[in-house]
């Protein structure tokens, strides 16, 4: 593997994570599909994943591609501190003019109605205890491509905090987008997988919450919502034996998709595996941990399970596009994807700037 990301991995990352996404997603009929074990026979019966050609009019993006692309082409302009905050508020309000058949989530809806793009602090929206779903996580890992270095890290936790909080303002939900991004910095830097969920809590999750409690913005409401998030990535890096960021991975015996979606329902808040900021990366985690550089392995763990599909595999192939390139990938996978350009034009940008 090549000591850190190259522009090649970048367009990887953004196109896969669209393909991941249309995939899971399969316009509505497996992002709602509750069994993984029924969306792989179905996947048999389209011939395998090396036959499925994700292209209009079946295999559309969903809303996390479309919210990616407006966090990526907020971000490829270069702009920093508020400005970079109101273009991408711009940027959430111009996407959900695109959500024909994309499904957004409630807490996505909500908040970009509350955005005021330009106006001052209209970046903020009010505090929403039920604002903890993984709308902010799926579309953060661009934040990851911008901001990859280690010396980085306070800004990408802080970019990650404002967008993610712009619609989730619940630490389960913001934190997500911090995972997302901070997954994708990892990536680039080629930092082990046994480390990331520990770099997560031990790293990351500091960080942000100093940055909370700097910006004099629902500092109560979060902090007394904090903990759920942390607790249980504990509990997850304890079950997989990486809570000293180590290994071996210690897994189930089986885990078939009858066994995972059993055991990412135990990850979920409340058995809607995926559908959370703190299970989305953590159901992207753990399929990255087992896959490898296998990617029809991959996606049978993040995109064809039970639960929300789309949103799993939208961050676990973006992370794999920089792990691995498109080695190993069905051309028919990718080749056709709706917004293929925009999603490689903003890799260049972003590899560009972060270079």
């Amino acid at each position: 593997m090549e000591p850190s990301a190259s522009l090649q991995h970048y367009r990887a990352a953004m196109v896969l994570s669209g393909a991941g996404d249309a995939l899971g997603y399969r316009n509505q009929l497996w992002e709602y599909n509750e069994s993984g074990p029924a969306i792989h026979q179905e996947l048999q019966e389209l011939g395998g994943i090396e036959n499925i050609c994700t292209e209009l009019p079946d295999w559309p993006v969903s809303d996390d591609t479309v919210l990616h692309l407006a966090t990526a082409e907020a971000l490829a302009t270069g702009k920093e501190g508020e400005d970079l905050l109101h273009e991408v508020t711009f940027r959430y309000v111009e996407g959900m003019k695109d959500m024909e058949g994309r499904k957004p989530g409630p807490s996505s809806i909500w908040g970009v109605s509350h955005l005021r793009p330009g106006s001052e602090g209209g970046y903020r929206v009010p505090y929403n205890p039920e604002g903890t779903g993984c709308g902010a996580a799926m579309r953060s890992m661009c934040i990851g491509l911008r901001y990859p270095w280690p010396e980085q890290l306070a800004t990408l936790v802080s970019v990650a905090v404002e967008t993610g909080r712009m619609t989730h303002p619940h630490p389960t939900g913001f934190l997500g987008a911090v995972a997302a991004a901070l997954f994708t910095s990892y990536a680039v830097q080629r930092r082990p997988l046994l480390t990331w969920g520990l770099g997560l809590l031990k790293e990351a999750c500091p960080v942000a919450r100093n940055y909370i409690r700097s910006q004099n913005y629902a500092v109560e409401e979060t902090e007394r919502d904090w903990g759920y998030f942390p607790e249980k990535w504990e509990w997850y890096l304890a079950e997989r034996g990486l809570s000293t960021g180590e290994g071996p991975v210690q897994w189930p015996h089986p885990y078939s998709p009858a066994e995972r979606d059993a055991a990412y329902k135990t990850f979920s808040l409340a058995g809607w595996a995926g559908r959370s900021g703190h299970d989305a990366p953590m159901i992207a985690l753990d399929s990255l941990l087992g896959a490898g550089s296998d990617w029809a392995e991959l996606m049978s763990r993040a995109a064809f399970h039970g639960g929300d599909s789309d949103s799993t595999a939208v961050i676990a192939c973006c992370c794999w596009g920089l792990l691995y390139g498109t080695r190993g990938v069905p051309e028919c996978n990718y080749s056709n994807l709706e917004y293929r350009d925009r999603l490689e034009h903003c890799a260049d940008k972003l590899y560009t700037l972060s270079h």
